[in-house]
């Protein structure tokens, strides 16, 4: 399944998202505990700008393996995404207003 799994990532990175789904899913389907298969797919669902399926994909594959770094920061990151898409995102509180100095006070 390495082979595939190596295969189906040289794939994606070569832009050829329907085959390196294919070998994603081939191996999901060796292996259906695979997170890194279900990463995978859901790298190329982000390659096809698919965010929700994304995220989604990405949920499956911590919920299969939680020490999944690649398949957590993955999750944190679209959660982030789509929740400044939805607007939910808090603001960045601004700087708080200097007071000015007094008339004829050298500036630093």
């Amino acid at each position: 399944m390495n082979e595939l799994l190596l295969a189906a990532e040289r794939t994606l990175s070569y832009g050829l998202a329907d085959e390196a789904e294919r070998l994603y899913r081939q191996a999901a389907a060796e292996d259906p505990t695979s997170s890194l298969a279900i990463v995978g797919l859901a790298r190329v669902a982000l390659e096809r700008a698919d965010d929700a399926g994304a995220l989604a994909l990405a949920r499956q594959a911590l919920a299969l393996e939680p020490a999944n770094e690649a398949a957590s920061r993955l999750v944190a990151r679209l959660e982030e995404v789509l929740r400044y898409r939805e607007g939910t995102h808090t603001p960045a509180r601004p700087a708080a207003p200097q007071p000015a100095a007094p008339k004829g006070a050298p500036h630093p």
